[in-house]
């Protein structure tokens, strides 16, 4: 297999997957739309990939660019989607819209028409999980229900035991978890990886599911509010702006450097021992957005003020972070880059962007109209 369709490959883990490709002698074609929330208004290929790949900008909502991008590819690399869990709340139809029947269409034309492709992997993301895996002193493993609004009002952010409502412990969340996404994109991010593995296995072509943890790294977009806290928080130190941290700041999450992300998929599309199978994709850390921030104003060497705010969103998990055994043992993975030379890398490639417009509060201001920020 040598040539590869990257869906959303102009994007920040699209077009890290495309370069890597291209130093391993692949050829790269690239489907992608050019959202203006990722992009901005002016939004381009990436110039470190222009005159090196073939692209298509169209929407994987329209068939026919489907057709157009397809034509002669071994294998596509599916990462075309709406991401964001707060924003997937009142986004409802988009994020349906563009990650089930934008994957739908992929499907339909590999099932009903001639093509060449052998391979398909798909993102999918850890939010399909939900809360995640967690031990209770009486009843073992418990998976929790979503955080309710009355406790959380009241500053009771931990999760709790679904049988007994006691304390329980964070565990590593495995593959065999239980499924029980809290937001619309995860929702539609399950539905993506259930159709590709269901359908590719049923015309015999093999397809493999990225669980993704929260990736960042240098090329993250700056100017999309709804991405993840690095880029977030940046942008706002960047503008001097304060940092509200959300809840008691002790929530966690498990960040995996970009590299290690493209690493993976290229184990999936080179490996027969990925067909057909889902695998997490993390650094198998949990780290606390206090710890974040303060690396990051250390990094910055910003004296911008921080607020723990106790705001918070509904939806939005507490803790989290990957059991990686599974992709160690079939594929070899491991992640390379550590937390602290991860933001090393990704502040100084920030260093040398132009500060982005801070669209935070207008987040915020959208999700607090709807009633999902409080």
């Amino acid at each position: 297999m040598k040539k590869i369709l990257i869906t959303g490959g102009a994007g920040f883990i699209g077009s890290h997957v495309a370069i890597k490709l291209l130093n391993n002698g692949y050829k790269v074609t690239i489907l992608d739309n050019l959202s203006p929330q990722i992009h901005g208004f002016n939004g381009d290929l990436p110039s470190f990939l222009k005159g090196k790949v073939v692209f298509f900008k169209g929407d994987v909502r329209n068939k026919e660019d489907w057709r157009k991008a397809l034509a002669g590819q071994d294998a596509v690399i599916h990462l075309a989607a709406e991401t964001g869990t707060g924003q997937s709340m009142y986004e409802i139809h988009k994020y349906t819209d563009v990650n089930i029947n934008g994957t739908s269409n992929l499907l339909d034309i590999l099932t009903n028409e001639k093509h060449t492709v052998k391979k398909v992997i798909v993102a999918s993301s850890r939010a399909i999980y939900g809360e995640g895996k967690y031990t209770c002193k009486d009843h073992g493993i418990v998976f929790p229900i979503a955080r309710d609004d009355e406790s959380m009002s009241k500053g009771d952010y931990e999760c709790k035991c679904p049988i007994c409502c006691g304390e329980v412990v964070l565990q590593a969340t495995d593959e065999d978890s239980k499924i029980q996404p809290t937001s619309i994109y995860g929702i539609t991010k399950y539905n993506q990886e259930q159709m590709v593995l269901l359908v590719c296995k049923a015309i015999n072509i093999p397809a493999v599911a990225y669980r993704f943890q929260n990736v960042y790294g240098p090329g993250q977009s700056l100017s999309n509010p709804y991405t993840g806290i690095l880029s977030i928080f940046s942008t706002r130190i960047k503008n001097g702006n304060e940092i509200n941290v959300f809840e008691d700041g002790k929530e966690t999450r498990d960040f995996v450097y970009i590299d290690d992300i493209s690493d993976a998929v290229i184990l999936g599309l080179e490996k027969e021992e990925a067909n057909y199978e889902v695998f997490n994709v993390g650094s198998g850390i949990a780290t606390d957005v206090l710890t974040v921030t303060a690396a990051l104003i250390k990094a910055y060497n910003s004296k911008v003020s921080i607020k723990v705010s106790g705001n918070y969103r509904l939806g939005d998990i507490r803790h989290n972070y990957a059991d990686l055994t599974k992709i160690e043992k079939k594929l070899g993975f491991k992640a390379k880059f550590d937390f602290q030379t991860g933001i090393n890398n990704f502040v100084q490639w920030v260093e040398g962007q132009d500060v982005s417009d801070d669209k935070y509060e207008d987040s915020i201001k959208e999700m607090k109209e709807k009633g999902l920020y409080k």
